[in-house]
């Protein structure tokens, strides 16, 4: 790397510059008194767009959002301790969706850390679990390398959020200088003995299947899943992913079941399991008398590459060494008509979303148990990219949106939002507002955490009395969300029939901008 020293530049500006310099676009804030010299920093740097966040979840959902689309670490600036972990929820979610972000996190001065004041507290306990670098730039001189090591570190392999502790002392203090040439390391790629292995094991095997995930299951890795199927090996898509081309008469693997019994049942008899860009496959959580592990115990394993390797191309050199047939360039497809007569719930609303979003729209899921049926029927809508709920962290779908809409401002982004987890998060209106970004949320609301009420009686925790069952309602009171959304500058509507939500679908796919509708849908 090579260090230009500029006179009299402080270490935020070292800082700032030294990221711009690397490539970082974007910032999404919520800074705090620590962070002054940072925002200055940030106001004298035009290549940096700042974006605030009324919560610091949103600030991180946001920059996991914006890297999965542009590819690009964003920058977070978050304040202090409580405000890092204000923030975790989501910095978990982008670290399952290996996600590169820099979390810069203003700390008191070196200074100052003696006297214990009110805000102190150990940031880099706080922040190293979900970090794959920290680093604390408690000396000027070493603003503008820290920085460029922290943006290199965000490639990994594999990817992932980082955190640099920023002193304010360190902050305003001057002898800082920026730093060039920033490495940016590439995905791993595929091992040419471990694609020989499985292509010769899958010949040998019964019933071999593929769980995939990472790049293979990008618009460039989908043609490959296509020939792997047709060489009679099954393709499944792990039950969460980052990003995933959908659509358009592409390719869709199956996805692996949320539910644990489902699972087990769905690779049951699988001789051969093979992994691409993912881990083995294993249950969210753990049931009484249900096995953690999906994959059967008989059944051979063989990685082909983790999250650290780049899955599409290992997947198609797999597709050449099966011999398998060369994809078709296109399939034909056709837009869906709408339902119009049908009862209003998650399955009737999802063929109408797939009638009616835009080529190319992004889809942030958050929908929880909504958001099953309406992936199921998306996948006849035109060709988007899906970007899924990776680290279980409910709160993540409108943030996610912010973030993606920030980097693709040129397509259409579709939030979909259960109203328990949107109220995680709510604030992101504000911000789809303030940045006028072109977001269509959707929320389901019935005045539940169904989810929770699903997994209660699959836990065998017993029959919910009045206590458990006023923990698991949203519905007194009710939450009105329109009134929420226009109390936060985002125009909102609400449905309770297919009719009313095509018309409101075709309002929001017409204009530009953020809007927000509202499904009442009681009891799904």
């Amino acid at each position: 790397m090579a260090d230009t020293a500029v006179q009299g530049m402080t270490g935020a500006e070292a800082i700032i510059g030294t990221l711009a310099e690397c490539g970082v676009t974007a910032c999404f804030a919520n800074p705090g008194t620590s962070e002054m010299h940072l925002v200055t920093a940030l106001d004298r740097e035009p290549r940096i767009r700042s974006v605030l966040c009324l919560f610091e979840g949103v600030a991180t959902g946001a920059a996991d959002g914006f890297a999965r689309m542009a590819g690009v670490p964003a920058l977070t600036l978050l304040h202090l301790g409580p405000g890092y972990l204000n923030g975790g929820a989501n910095i978990h979610n982008a670290r399952r969706a290996y996600s590169p972000v820099i979390n810069l996190i203003g700390d008191h001065a070196v200074t100052h850390r003696a006297y214990d004041a009110p805000l102190a507290s150990d940031i880099a306990g706080l922040a190293k679990p979900n970090s794959i670098w920290l680093q604390s730039v408690d000396n000027v001189a070493d603003a503008g390398r820290l920085a460029a090591e922290a943006f290199s570190a965000t490639y990994g392999p594999p990817p992932g959020p980082v955190s640099l502790i920023m002193p304010a002392d360190t902050a305003w203090t001057k002898g800082g200088s920026i730093v060039r040439d920033a490495r940016r390391a590439a995905l791993k790629p595929p091992s040419a003995s471990a694609i020989e292995e499985a292509a010769k094991a899958i010949r040998k095997a019964k019933k071999p299947a593929l769980l995939v995930n990472g790049t293979g299951l990008h618009a460039g890795g989908l043609a490959a899943l296509a020939r792997i199927k047709a060489s009679g090996v099954g393709v499944f898509s792990d039950t969460f992913m980052a990003r995933h081309s959908r659509g358009g008469g592409r390719f869709a693997p199956d996805r692996l079941p949320y539910f644990a019994e489902m699972a087990i049942e769905t690779l049951a008899g699988t001789d051969l399991l093979l992994i691409a860009g993912t881990k083995k496959p294993v249950a969210f959580f753990a049931y009484p008398n249900t096995p953690a592990e999906f994959t059967p115990r008989d059944a051979a394993v063989i990685t082909l590459g983790g999250p650290e390797s780049d899955s599409a191309a290992g997947l198609a050199m797999l597709a050449d060494a099966l011999g398998a047939p060369a994809a078709p360039t296109s399939v034909p497809w056709s837009r869906p008509e709408p339902p119009r007569d049908d009862a209003f719930n998650p399955f009737t609303i999802g063929l109408a979303l797939a009638a009616h979003t835009p080529e190319g729209a992004l889809v942030s899921d958050d929908g929880v148990t909504a958001g099953l049926p309406i992936y199921l029927c998306m996948q006849a809508a035109a060709p988007h990219e899906w970007l899924g709920h990776t680290g279980g962290a409910i709160g993540q779908g409108m943030p996610v949106a912010v973030g993606a809409a920030f980097a693709r401002p040129d397509v259409k982004t579709i939030c979909l939002a259960g109203d328990g987890a949107g109220m995680y998060t709510v604030q992101s209106l504000w911000t789809m507002a303030r940045e006028n970004l072109d977001i269509l949320t959707i929320v389901f609301v019935n005045n539940a955490y169904r989810i929770l009420t699903i997994e209660l009686a699959r836990t065998g925790a017993g029959n919910p009395g009045p206590t458990a069952n006023s923990m698991l309602s949203l519905g007194s009171p009710e939450i009105d969300w329109v009134k929420l959304a226009e109390g936060m500058g985002v125009s909102g509507e609400a449905c309770s029939t297919l009719p009313q939500f095509n018309d409101a679908l075709s309002r929001a796919m017409a204009h530009r901008g953020p809007r927000l509708i509202a499904c009442l849908i009681p009891g799904s």
